[in-house]
């Protein structure tokens, strides 16, 4: 139970900081960037959709590291063994 109650805390932080951050976040390289730029003058959309291709792939090794703590934690975690009273 406070396994859960970690993982749905550490749950609700995330998306509240997601839903409550106003800046825009860009993650181009320089090339990519100028490129976008020059398509969206031109009129073109695929600069939007370049930005979230770069943001979906940087999301899975997140999702791929958290999982692989989560499960390090709750395979490695020792439990408290109660000592008998004297």
């Amino acid at each position: 139970m406070k396994l859960f109650r970690i993982i749905f805390l550490s749950f609700c932080i995330v998306i509240g900081t997601s839903v409550l951050m106003p800046s825009k976040l860009d993650a181009q390289c320089a090339m990519c960037s100028l490129n976008a730029e020059n398509s969206t003058q031109n009129g073109n959309s695929q600069g939007k959709g370049l930005n979230n291709g770069i943001l979906f792939l940087l999301a899975f090794p997140f999702l791929l590291g958290g999982g692989i703590a989560i499960l390090w934690y709750t395979k490695f975690r020792h439990k408290e063994t109660k000592s008998p009273i004297l």
